[in-house]
């Protein structure tokens, strides 16, 4: 479906820039937000090139567990936007519990590149909840490569991040958006799992001249 399709040039995109001279292909992060966070997690199980993966409320479809059946259901999406999965995943339409898989899995096959998700409290079509047991699920995965987990069995509370070199989570007040609480905190998870101080100096205001007020 259009997810695919969108991964697809997501990883057309990353051809153009491991041809670039002039930037660090080693060290490309793919996101997205909603929709083309589907698209950005699948873009990044496909494509090892991708050195990290971040999430942006992607709710079903993408980090949210189905099985809990919470907010946007598989019924709800594949109605909405019959386009954006194969076809055969109509047959789990108001049958979650008969999936054989479930979104875990999808981030699972990440590892062991760091992997980032971002929730907000008021989002609850997203599922925070979800989207944090999907990433607590792909831990074992991520220990078999000697990955770190989280080391917590439930969510922080809102407005507090975790985060080690290799998974991240929060979850910030607010609705179904990409805040600069969002982004400062992503830009920490970069800096850490990939080695990317030079971002930190890049959100550093230039130093003012001693004539400027």
């Amino acid at each position: 479906g259009a997810i695919g399709v969108w991964a697809w040039a997501l990883s057309r995109a990353m051809d153009a820039l491991a041809e670039d001279a002039d930037l660090d292909a080693r060290r490309v992060v793919v996101h997205g937000f909603s929709r083309l966070d589907k698209a950005a997690l699948w873009a990044g199980a496909q494509d090892e090139r991708f050195a990290a993966v971040v999430s942006f409320q992607s709710g079903c479809g993408g980090a949210a567990l189905h099985k809990r059946v919470y907010g946007e259901t598989v019924r709800l999406i594949n109605d909405r936007f019959p386009h954006w999965f194969s076809r055969s995943f109509r047959r789990f339409n108001d049958r979650e519990t008969e999936l054989p898989f479930d979104q875990h899995h999808l981030l699972s096959l990440i590892a062991p590149r760091p992997l980032y998700v971002t929730s907000a409290e008021e989002d609850r079509w997203s599922d925070p909840r979800g989207e944090f047991l999907g990433l607590i699920g792909a831990e074992p995965v991520y220990a078999l490569y000697g990955r770190r987990g989280l080391g917590v069995a439930h969510p922080p509370a809102v407005g507090r991040a975790l985060m080690n070199d290799a998974l991240g989570y929060h979850c910030r007040s607010g609705k179904h958006d990409v805040t600069a609480f969002d982004w400062e905190r992503v830009m920490d998870f970069c800096e850490r799992a990939l080695g990317l101080e030079d971002i930190r100096l890049a959100r550093r205001p230039p130093p003012r001249a001693p004539d400027e007020p």
